[in-house]
């Protein structure tokens, strides 16, 4: 939940902030960051009253838009720093076609309502939202989303992502993170048996933020996409990647937001497909055979000595993907079915998100109030 820092001030007290505000040189520090302070104003239309967050893009605070009747609005603020500035203009972009195909915002992606360069930095307004889906697990003590809003979550993300797929858009790094509530309130029960408070949040309802990877498919396609935990396996094998490599990102968050951790934790190559093969199976001999990186392989087969610390970390971490289940009830074993389809190898046979929303996992949402906030039945890629 965020806390603002102050209350609004009157019209006459907003005037002069503003007048003083312009008055003052515009600052960067060492790394490129506007200076700014909470009460400044830019474009002589957004009141700073907060900041949410920071990232190695620059940062993002709330604003008042004086201009759009006084609503609260999260302000991305660009670094002053070439490679950044045109990462935010590729992001733009993506922004602009989604507002150009989805007008009404049906497809549950982060609504951009306008963007402009403030002395260097490129500015993008949003839709304020709530907490992500990682930050609300982080702080609720790790503990994992019920299977009813695991559901809700993992439809929505199918949903929104098959509609960039649609438009022939790949996201690239869809992960926890980069999926928002759009109100993370919660309502607080003790666990007696642990000894703590749980949060469990209202509304499952959420947005994919983050498009500044993006990647249209006629544009240069980066050898090296997502974050670590989240990709796929063609991507470490610099096989190629295009749409799959969203759906196997995809299976991962879902799993994470079912036991609460990541299912691949390392940051090494050779270990990461030395966990997806104790998780999921052999790699198969075509993805082996064609890769580059051979020198993560030994006679068709990955070169892996489970003797080694490294080993034994992943022998003892990782265990086949069926025995994570929580309970051994239908839904459960559903939902484990549609993860398994995610986690296909090979991309060619990886479900795609047209048929995963298909999937009997999602079926109590089609007849449930749950689903009433979309147009389930419409034809998105128009």
């Amino acid at each position: 939940m965020v806390v603002f820092c102050r209350e609004l001030t009157g019209p006459s007290q907003q005037r002069s902030r503003q007048s003083s505000r312009q008055a003052k040189s515009v600052e960067d520090d060492v790394e490129g960051h506007l200076i700014y302070r909470s009460g400044d104003w830019l474009q002589e239309r957004y009141e700073i009253v907060s900041t949410l967050g920071e990232g190695t893009f620059g940062r993002v605070v709330q604003c008042v838009d004086h201009r759009r009747g006084g609503i609260r609005v999260a302000l991305k603020i660009i670094k002053n720093v070439e490679k950044y500035k045109e990462a935010a203009r590729l992001e733009i972009n993506v922004l602009e076609k989604i507002n150009e195909k989805d007008p009404e915002n049906k497809h549950l992606c982060v609504r951009m309502f306008d963007w402009f360069d403030y002395h260097g930095h490129m500015c993008i307004s949003f839709e304020l939202l709530g907490l992500s889906t990682f930050d609300f697990l982080k702080e609720n003590n790790y503990l994992p989303y019920p299977i009813h809003q695991v559901r809700h979550m993992a439809y929505q993300v199918c949903h929104a992502v098959k509609f960039l797929h649609d438009n022939k858009l790949t996201h690239t790094d869809l992960k926890p993170e980069n999926i928002l509530f759009v109100n993370s309130d919660f309502e607080l029960t003790y666990n007696m048996d642990k000894k703590r408070d749980e949060r469990c949040v209202k509304s499952t309802d959420i947005r994919v933020v983050d498009f500044g990877s993006a990647t249209f498919d006629h544009e240069h396609h980066s050898t090296i996409v997502s974050t670590r935990h989240y990709r796929a396996p063609e991507v470490i094998l610099e096989l190629g990647w295009s749409q799959p490599c969203d759906v196997w990102s995809i299976g991962c968050i879902i799993f994470e937001y079912y036991v609460g951790f990541t299912l691949f934790q390392t940051h090494d190559n050779r270990e990461h497909l030395a966990m997806m093969e104790r998780i999921l199976g052999a790699i198969p001999s075509r993805m082996i055979r064609k890769t580059r990186k051979q020198k993560y392989f030994y006679h068709s087969h990955l070169d892996w000595d489970e003797s080694t610390s490294a080993g034994r970390y992943v022998r003892d971490n990782c265990k086949p993907l069926r025995r994570y289940m929580l309970c051994d009830t239908e839904e459960h074993h559903q939902l484990f079915d549609l993860i398994e389809a995610m986690l296909e190898y090979e991309p060619s046979k990886r479900y795609t998100l047209s048929q995963a929303l298909k999937h009997a996992f999602f079926s109590p949402l089609k007849s449930d109030h749950a689903s009433k906030h979309w147009d389930l039945g419409r034809d998105i890629s128009r």
